[in-house]
């Protein structure tokens, strides 16, 4: 499950930031490790104090990443009603719609190249190479610069997930408190993994997912201090951001007519439909691996234009994101509204193909402006927009199975994340605490399955994996 983590130097400029193990080693602080050592006995007083400092961590990054959400899902409010306001002058608010857009990611790309160049993108490669030693961890900066610059690039209408920026921002809290209370190295690279899972967490409103997450995506093995440390923070995390928040899940699936005997808002899969779900999951992996190929597609097509300034390149994307906000403002943005209207059955099946497309582009593109900002709520989105296609599809051939729609969106959100990420556990534990919806879990497992195998057939590099390499030979260069 673990990967040999490629050869990089560590970054010069990383006040504040988490050193390497390498690095300690030379300052005569902890001995060289590999970045995955086999796991080291328990020190029983210091797993006292770690386990003590992870709520606290989980608290502070509850508090960041809460009104991180907050002020999101205020810059979305705003943005829709100045578009609908803009509508009023057709020519002049056109004119403003694209420019405001372009000027918002493009101040965001300046933030990111100006005070942080690591708090680009998702920012989880980032969190992966700072646990292997090979970038800066923490640096205090990025907090403000991941903020800001998410909250413009996301706010703007970018097609790209709140997710990436707390991940990161709870890495950077974790490790803020760790090297306040003067903690080793290794204590920090523990703490900077479950913030960062708290991070997740927040995001989602998804405290399982989040200590899932670290084990097995961040640290790939199952380590008994991580997982001591990740429960921890994401439980403090979870209970301080629905204070803010509020505690239902982020998704309200309809419940259905046919679920008065099950555990959700959904009923229980028939046997009949298994291999439908089965089905889903294999298309489910051919549009993961084109996607994964997508946005590396997209972020290629912005290195050979490299003569071009950043914050030009940034500007060009967020007009193009202004003209899809003039035409269609629901298209845009990180997207959970789309999923909550895919899985309330409010959409018009007719213009889904369209949507999915206009999806699906978008997102590689609001990538590759080199602004802050995630990928999970795009997956999630396209993932629920290709299992409703397919449960529609599903019942107009098959209309004596009962088949429900909303509950093959369900099972699309996950079977499309694991496709591009990989980390199908997290995927189907994140997707069924974001919707509540348990009964769907073996049709997940079916889905995820097939997705899974058919990424990997058809040799799909986990997108994450894809982007720590480009990050450490940017900064090898």
């Amino acid at each position: 499950m673990e990967r040999m983590p490629s050869k990089a130097t560590t970054a010069d400029d990383s006040s504040g930031a988490l050193e390497s193990p390498a690095q300690h080693a030379e300052h005569g602080e902890v001995e060289a490790a590999p970045s995955h050592p086999a796991q080291p006995a328990i020190n029983n007083p210091r797993l006292l104090l770690l386990a003590l400092l992870a709520p606290l961590a989980g608290a502070a990054t509850g508090v960041v990443d809460a009104i991180f959400r907050l002020a999101l899902e205020r810059a979305d409010h705003w943005r829709n009603v100045l578009i609908a306001f803009a509508h009023r002058a057709p020519v002049l608010g056109s004119c403003g719609v694209v420019a405001g857009c372009a000027a918002a990611l493009a101040i965001a790309a300046w933030l990111v190249r100006r005070f942080s160049p690591h708090a680009t993108g998702s920012g989880i490669p980032q969190v992966e190479a700072a646990l292997n030693g090979h970038l800066p961890g923490a640096p205090p900066r990025l907090l403000p610069v991941k903020f800001f610059g998410g909250l413009l690039a996301i706010g703007a209408g970018g097609a790209l997930g709140r997710e990436g920026p707390s991940v990161q921002m709870g890495a950077v809290v974790a490790h803020l408190v760790g090297a306040l209370c003067r903690r080793s190295a290794e204590e920090l690279r523990l703490l900077l993994a479950a913030g960062a899972g708290a991070g997740l967490a927040v995001a989602f409103n998804a405290p399982v997912s989040g200590a899932v997450f670290v084990l097995e995506e961040l640290v790939r093995r199952f380590e008994v201090r991580m997982a001591i440390i990740a429960l921890g923070a994401s439980s403090t995390a979870i209970l301080i951001s629905r204070l803010l928040l509020g505690s239902g899940p982020d998704f309200a699936v309809v419940i259905s007519a046919h679920a008065t005997t099950a555990t959700g808002p959904l009923p229980y899969a028939a046997d009949a439909t298994w291999p439908l779900y089965v089905g889903l999951g294999v298309v489910a992996g051919i549009a993961a691996s084109l996607y994964n190929r997508t946005i590396l597609g997209a972020l290629a097509l912005t290195d050979r234009m490299s003569r071009a300034p950043v914050e030009l390149r940034a500007a060009v994307i967020g007009a193009a994101i202004g003209i899809v906000g003039w035409f269609s403002p629901g298209l845009i943005g990180g997207g959970d509204a789309i999923t909550q209207h895919l899985l309330a059955s409010g959409v018009v099946i007719g213009a889904l193909p369209l949507a999915f497309v206009v999806r699906f582009l978008l997102g590689p593109a609001s990538y590759a402006a080199r602004t802050p900002g995630g990928l999970f709520a795009p997956l999630l989105v396209l993932g629920a927009q290709l299992g409703l296609a397919c449960g529609v599809l599903y019942q107009a051939a098959f209309p004596h199975l009962g088949i429900g729609a909303d509950a093959f969106a369900v099972v699309g959100m996950a079977a499309f994340f694991t496709g591009v990420v990989q980390a199908p556990v997290t995927g189907i534990v994140l997707v069924t605490e974001m919707t509540a919806a348990f009964t769907t879990l073996l049709p997940m497992l079916a889905a995820c399955y097939a997705a899974l195998l058919v990424a990997q057939l058809l040799r799909t590099t986990p997108i994450y994996d894809a982007l720590l390499e480009r990050i450490l030979a940017e900064h090898h260069r």
